[in-house]
């Protein structure tokens, strides 16, 4: 189970419809409405400042949210809508889901990479490249892994783990059906360099010796 569930406060909404909509805009708030769970719609509003930066910050709607409204219980959702202005693209409302313990919902987990020390490819000077530090599985709102664990026992340069590879928490699975790349090993630069660099020497004595050949006939 993850170990922390971010809150989001609001305040609850006092009316509904556009006029108190507007209102609730016009004192920096941008309103919301919370549903499902089998209880009734709940009119909320949250400060437009508060919405506005977690939205920058990214993944708002495939995170899972512990709200708290003053005078209600604590509930966990998860953003289903946020309507913007057409012109400005700013945050005009938003649709909020209760979630039952046994829904299933996909949010994005964090890799976990362990034992860098007894990866072979990492003592000799390779470089551990992380392709994506979350992967988004298929979870039950109950049930939220906290990460995944990613073990680099006896990994060599220029291998690669791919989500087939990963032993994941029960009960989960990834969004992407293909078996995508998380991490790899990369060759030390000091090293792909001095390749290249030899690649370049063999190509020009090859165009020198050609000449040499013309020359002579």
């Amino acid at each position: 189970m993850a170990g922390e569930i971010p809150d989001l406060v609001a305040l609850e909404r006092t009316g509904t419809g556009k006029g108190a909509a507007r209102q609730a805009r016009r004192d920096g708030m941008v309103p919301g409405i919370v549903f499902g769970g089998d209880k009734e719609p709940l009119p909320i509003q949250i400060p437009f400042n508060v919405l506005f930066k977690r939205l920058k910050a990214g993944r708002f709607k495939s995170t899972l949210w512990n709200l708290k409204v003053e005078g209600h219980d604590d509930v966990r959702v998860i953003c289903r809508d946020v309507q913007r202005d057409v012109v400005k693209d700013l945050p005009t409302h938003l649709d909020l889901m209760r979630l039952r313990r046994t829904t299933k919902i996909a949010l994005f987990i964090p890799v976990d990479f362990i034992n860098e020390e007894e990866a072979p490819g990492i003592k000799k000077g390779g470089v551990l490249t992380v392709v994506r530090p979350e992967v988004e599985l298929l979870c039950t709102a109950g049930d939220i892994p906290e990460k995944i664990t990613v073990d680099l026992t006896g990994m060599e340069i220029n291998d690669v783990v791919t989500i087939s590879s990963v032993d994941l928490p029960g009960g989960t699975k990834p969004t992407i059906d293909r078996d995508f790349v998380i991490a790899n090993i990369s060759a030390p630069t000091g090293l792909a360099s001095d390749d290249d660099e030899d690649d370049e020497e063999v190509a020009v004595d090859e165009v020198e010796v050609v000449g040499q050949e013309e020359a002579e006939e």
